[in-house]
């Protein structure tokens, strides 16, 4: 036996993965899935992060989920408001939204494996609460925080 193990990570289009991802999703697994996209800032990066997902039961205010907003056009992002079956989304990252319906939502977020760690800052812990808590209610602000992120913390951190 060798120690000779190599990985390899293959890329397809989001129109073409999501749909199967989703029907692993509604045949009871749990999926892996790297993230792709800017909308999730600061917190996710692209290619860096992981979302676990799992069918979604009971979605609600506040939680991340995987929604199609068009056909095989999906996000990555939280629940800001449900007024019956009507859903509004946005990413962390976003000043605008998205919106969908109740059933479009595909997968409900477990929870992150971020900066290339492999424990799971779960979404139900009390680390995902809190930064929940205070990013939501920093909206009026926020637009000026993501510029101080993308314009100096990457420069200087990155």
């Amino acid at each position: 036996m060798t120690d000779d193990i190599r990985i390899n990570e293959v890329q397809f289009p989001n129109a073409i993965l999501l749909p199967e991802i989703v029907k692993m999703l509604n045949e009871g697994h749990t999926v892996t899935l790297r993230l792709k996209g800017f909308s999730m800032r600061p917190f996710l990066e692209d290619g860096r992060d992981k979302a676990l997902l799992t069918k979604p039961l009971n979605p609600k205010v506040g939680d991340p989920v995987l929604a199609e907003i068009k056909p095989k056009h999906f996000v990555l992002h939280r629940i800001i408001s449900i007024q019956g079956d009507d859903v509004v989304l946005r990413g962390d990252g976003n000043l605008g939204t998205e919106q969908c319906k109740l059933q479009d939502i595909q997968g409900a977020v477990v929870g992150f494996y971020r900066k290339g760690r492999e424990t799971l800052d779960r979404t139900d812990g009390l680390k995902w609460r809190i930064y929940s808590w205070f990013w939501t209610r920093l909206f009026p602000i926020r637009r000026y925080l993501l510029a101080f992120y993308r314009r100096i913390w990457l420069r200087l951190f990155s």
